[in-house]
C-alpha cells in the first residue's frame, strides 16, 4: 500500500515538473511550434492535460497581475504625454496650413519660368559642379607646389626633392592637361638643377672650413689619446700594486650628437666641456649636415656617382696640401705639433664620414690616402728631424710622434712604420746627444786644474764619492786635509755620462719596446758616448799645445779611474733596466777601451813634449867648437835641462811604472840622439879637440843623470845605455885609439862596436886640416908630422870601410 503511494507521489512530481517545463517553452518560442508541444500533453497521463489547464490558468493570473502593476505604474505619464499631444495639436495645423500656401505660390511662380532658361540653368550648375570638380584636383597641386617653395625658402632641399617626387608622380599627372600644370613641370628640372647647385656650394663651403679647422679636431683628438695614455699609465701602475679602475670613458665614442652652433664649437664650450671630463668626438666639434644633406640630394637625383667622385677627388687634393709642411716647422715643437693636429683632424674626419655614410668614402679608399700620407709624412721627419739640433727638440719630436701614432692607430689606421721611423728619429736624437754632451766635456776639460782633488773635511771626501766610485786603502786612513789622486773632472764626466744615460732613457719610454731592447739601446748609445765622443774630446785635449806634461800626467791619473769606474757604469744601467748582464745579446761597454786609447794617446804625447822641450834646451847650446880646451865645467844648457828632467819625473811618481820608465828612456835616447846630430850637423866645419873635451863633459852629466834612478825600476845601467852610442865615440877621439878599432871593427867583443865608421868618418873629418887656415892640426904639422899622416891613412882606411858597408 505504501508503495503505491510512493509511486503515485513520484509520477504527480514529474508531471508537475514536466509542465513547468512546458510553460517555459510556450513563453520562449514562436507561437509557431506550439502546436506540437500542446499535443504532447494529450499524449501523457488521461487526467494531464486538466492539471496543465491549472497550471496555465495559474500562470495566466500572474501575468495579469503584473501587467496591472506595470499599467498602474506608467498610467500617470500616459496621461501627462496626452496632454501634451493635445496641446501641440493646434501647431502642427497651422503648420500645415503654412506648407500648403507656400506649395501653392510654388506652383504658380513656376508656371511662369520658360523652358530655356530651366535649361541654362541645369547647365550652369553642371558648369559650376565640374569646376568644383577640377578645382579640388588642382588645389592639392597648388597646396604641393606651394610646400614645394617654402621648402626651397627654409633650404630643406631633400624634403623638396621628395615633394617634386610627388608632384610628378601622384598630383600633376592628375591635371596635366592643364598649362600651368605644364609650366610646373617644366620648371622642376630647373629646380633640381639649383638645388645641386646649392648643396654643392654648401658642400664646397663645408671643405674649405674643416680645411682650415681640421687642427682643432685634430688637436682634441691627440689629447684624448694623450689623456687615455696617461690613464692608461696610472691604470697600469695600480695594477701593479693590486689596485685598479674600470676605465671610464671611450676614445673611439661614435653616438655624440651634432653640435647646435655651427662648424665648431666656441674655445668657452670646449673648456667647459674639458672641465667637465666629457669625451668630444668628431661630430661634437664638427657639422657633418652639409654632407649628409648633399650626399641624399644627389642619391635622389640618381647622380651619387658623381658626389662620391667629387668628394673623393677634393680630400684628395687637401691630404696634398695638410701633408705639405712649413718651411721653418723643424725650428719650434709647436710647427711640428701643428703639422701632426691638421694631419689627424683630417683622418679623424674621413673615419667618421666612413662609419657615417654608406660608401661616400671606402675602407680601401681611406687605406690608399693613409699610406699616400704616411710615406709623405715620414720623408717631411726624415728631412727635418736631420735639421734638429737641439736634443730637447728631438725628443719632444718623439713624444709628438708617439702620440699621434696611438691617436691614429685607435682609428684603426696601421703605424708600425712609424714606429720604425721612430728608430732614425733615435739615431737623430743620440747624435745629438753627442753634440750636446761633447761641448759639456770640452766645458769640463776646459775648467778643470789637473790637480789631485783636495778634500779637508769628511763631508768634502763623502761628497767626492757620493758623486763617482772611488775606493783606496791608503787613501782612506790618512788624515785629513788630504788628497784624491784624480782632478775635479773625473767625478764631473763621471756624472754627465749618467745624466746622458738617462737623456737617452727618455726616448725609449713610450715606445712599447721589451726592457732587453731598452738595455740593448742605452748600452749602444753610450757606448757611442763613451768611444766616439769622450774619445774625440779627450785625443783633442791631448793634442792642445796648452797642455804641458803635467796637465798630461793628470790625464793619464784620470783616464785610469775612469776605467776603473766602467763596470759602476754597467751596474747603474742594469739596475735602469732589469736586465742581467749575463744575458747572451747583452751589448758590453766598451770605456775600457776608450779610456785605454787616450792614455796611449797622452802617453805619447808625453814623449813627444819632453823631446820637443829637449829640443828647445838643445837649442840653447852655444859650443865654441874651435876651442883649444874646456872650461872643466858642463855647459849651463845642459844642467838646466838635466834638472828639468829630474823634476818632470818627480811627477811621474803618479804614473804607472812602466809609463814613467818608457818616458824616461824615451827622454835620453832622444838626448843622446840630438847631441849625436848637433855633433855631426853637416853645417858644422870644425870641431878642435878642445871642444870634443868640453862635449865628454856635457854626456858625463847625462851618464850621471841617468845613473841616478831618476824613475825607479830599470835594472843595472839600463838607462846609461841610451847614450853607449856617444860614450864609444867619444872615447875612440879621446883615447885616439884608431888602431884598436880598426884592428877589432866588425868584431862581437870590440871596444868600439856601437862606432859606426861612416859616423867616425865625418867627426875625423871636421877635425883634419885640409887647408892652410886649419887651425886644429896645424901645431901637430909643425911637431909631427907623422901623425898626420896616421890621420890621412885612418881617413882612407875608414872610407874604405864606409864603401864596402854601402855596397
Amino acid at each position: 500500500m505504501s508503495s503505491e503511494r510512493v509511486h503515485a507521489a513520484n509520477e504527480t512530481l514529474e508531471c508537475v515538473t514536466e509542465h513547468e517545463r512546458i510553460l517555459q517553452e510556450i513563453e520562449s518560442t514562436d507561437t509557431a511550434c506550439v502546436g506540437p508541444t500542446l499535443r504532447s500533453i494529450y499524449d501523457d497521463q488521461p487526467n494531464a492535460h486538466k492539471r496543465f489547464m491549472e497550471k496555465l490558468d495559474a500562470r495566466i493570473r500572474n501575468h495579469d497581475r503584473e501587467i496591472e502593476k506595470m499599467c498602474n505604474f506608467h498610467h500617470q505619464g500616459f496621461v501627462d504625454a496626452i496632454t501634451e499631444l493635445l496641446k501641440v495639436r493646434a501647431d502642427a495645423e497651422k503648420l500645415m496650413g503654412q506648407v500648403t500656401e507656400t506649395n501653392r505660390r510654388l506652383q504658380e511662380a513656376g508656371r511662369e519660368v520658360g523652358t530655356e532658361e530651366v535649361i541654362r540653368c541645369r547647365i550652369q550648375q553642371r558648369n559650376m559642379a565640374t569646376t568644383v570638380e577640377k578645382l579640388q584636383l588642382c588645389i592639392p597641386v597648388l597646396e604641393m607646389y606651394s610646400k614645394l617653395k617654402e621648402q626651397l625658402d627654409s633650404k630643406r632641399y631633400y624634403a623638396a626633392l621628395k615633394t617634386m617626387e610627388q608632384l610628378e608622380k601622384v598630383f600633376i599627372p592628375r591635371v596635366g592637361q592643364y598649362r600651368f600644370c605644364q609650366i610646373m613641370a617644366e620648371n622642376l628640372p630647373r629646380l633640381r638643377e639649383e638645388i645641386k647647385e646649392i648643396s654643392m656650394s654648401d658642400l664646397k663651403d663645408f671643405l674649405e672650413s674643416i680645411r682650415k679647422h681640421s687642427d682643432k679636431v685634430g688637436e682634441t683628438a691627440m689629447r684624448q689619446a694623450q689623456q687615455h695614455r696617461t690613464f692608461n699609465s696610472a691604470v697600469a701602475k695600480q695594477a701593479s700594486v693590486g689596485h685598479y679602475t674600470k676605465p671610464l670613458y671611450s676614445l673611439n665614442g661614435r653616438t655624440h650628437s651634432h653640435t647646435p652652433n655651427g662648424l665648431l664649437m666656441d674655445e668657452d664650450a670646449m673648456d667647459e666641456e674639458d672641465g667637465d671630463d666629457e669625451v668630444l668626438t668628431a661630430q661634437d666639434l664638427v657639422d657633418f649636415s652639409p654632407v649628409y644633406r648633399c650626399l641624399h640630394i644627389y642619391t635622389v637625383l640618381g647622380d651619387r656617382e658623381t658626389f662620391e667622385n667629387y668628394y673623393r677627388k677634393q680630400r684628395k687634393k687637401q691630404a696634398r696640401l695638410v701633408l705639405q709642411p712649413q718651411a721653418n716647422m723643424h725650428e719650434t715643437v709647436e710647427g711640428y705639433r701643428r703639422y701632426f693636429n691638421q694631419i689627424v683632424g683630417f683622418f679623424v674626419v674621413e673615419d667618421h664620414i666612413l662609419h657615417a655614410t654608406q660608401g661616400l668614402v671606402t675602407r680601401a679608399f681611406t687605406d690608399e690616402l693613409w699610406n699616400m700620407a704616411l710615406s709623405k709624412i715620414i720623408a717631411v721627419l726624415r728631412t727635418h728631424s736631420s735639421y734638429c739640433d737641439d736634443p730637447d727638440l728631438v725628443l719632444e719630436l718623439k713624444n709628438l710622434i708617439v702620440i699621434f701614432a696611438d691617436t691614429l692607430q685607435g682609428y684603426g689606421f696601421p703605424v708600425t712604420r712609424l714606429f720604425d721611423l721612430l728608430f732614425e728619429v733615435r739615431d737623430q736624437y743620440n747624435e745629438t746627444l753627442l753634440k750636446k754632451w761633447a761641448q759639456v766635456f770640452r766645458e769640463i776639460f776646459e775648467l778643470d786644474n789637473y790637480s789631485p782633488i783636495p778634500v779637508d773635511t769628511e763631508e768634502e771626501y763623502s761628497l767626492v764619492l757620493s758623486r763617482f766610485p772611488f775606493h783606496d786603502a791608503e787613501i782612506e786612513k790618512q788624515d785629513f786635509p788630504k788628497k784624491l789622486p784624480m782632478s775635479q773632472s773625473v767625478p764631473q764626466i763621471y756624472t754627465q755620462v749618467k745624466e746622458f744615460i738617462y737623456a737617452s732613457l727618455k726616448f725609449s719610454e713610450s715606445l712599447h719596446r721589451s726592457s732587453t731592447e731598452i738595455d740593448d739601446m742605452l748600452r749602444k748609445s753610450t757606448n757611442l758616448l763613451l768611444t766616439r765622443t769622450l774619445s774625440s774630446c779627450l785625443q783633442n785635449l791631448i793634442k792642445k799645445p796648452h797642455i804641458g806634461l803635467t796637465e798630461l800626467v793628470q790625464i793619464i791619473i784620470n783616464t785610469t779611474h775612469l776605467e776603473q769606474a766602467c763596470r759602476y757604469l754597467e751596474e747603474f744601467i742594469t739596475n735602469i733596466t732589469n736586465v742581467s748582464p749575463e744575458t747572451v745579446h747583452t751589448t758590453r761597454l766598451y770605456g775600457l777601451s776608450t779610456f785605454k786609447d787616450a792614455r796611449h794617446a797622452a802617453e805619447g804625447e808625453i814623449y813627444t813634449k819632453l823631446n820637443q822641450k829637449i829640443d828647445e834646451f838643445i837649442q840653447l847650446a852655444d859650443y865654441e867648437w874651435s876651442m883649444a880646451e874646456s872650461d872643466g865645467r858642463a855647459s849651463g844648457y845642459l844642467m838646466d835641462l838635466i834638472n828639468f828632467l829630474r823634476s818632470t819625473f818627480q811627477v811621474f811618481t803618479h804614473l804607472p811604472g812602466k809609463v814613467a820608465q818608457t818616458a824616461c828612456m824615451s827622454a835620453c835616447k832622444h838626448l843622446s840622439t840630438s847631441l849625436m846630430q848637433m855633433l855631426l850637423d853637416s853645417e858644422l866645419k870644425q870641431v878642435s879637440m878642445g871642444a870634443i873635451q868640453q862635449f865628454n863633459l856635457d854626456v858625463i852629466q847625462c851618464e850621471l843623470f841617468a845613473s841616478s834612478e831618476p824613475v825607479p825600476g830599470f835594472q843595472g845601467d839600463t838607462l846609461q845605455l841610451a847614450f853607449i852610442d856617444l860614450r864609444q865615440l867619444l872615447d875612440l877621439f879621446m883615447v885616439w885609439d884608431w888602431s884598436t878599432y880598426l884592428a877589432d871593427y866588425g868584431q862581437p867583443t870590440s871596444k868600439y862596436l856601437r862606432v859606426n865608421p861612416a859616423t867616425a868618418l865625418a867627426l875625423l873629418e871636421k877635425m883634419k886640416d885640409t887647408t892652410k887656415k886649419n887651425n886644429i892640426f896645424s901645431q901637430f904639422r909643425k911637431n909631427d908630422r907623422d901623425k898626420q899622416k896616421l890621420i890621412e891613412t885612418v881617413v882612407k882606411q875608414l872610407r874604405s870601410l864606409v864603401n864596402g858597408m854601402s855596397s
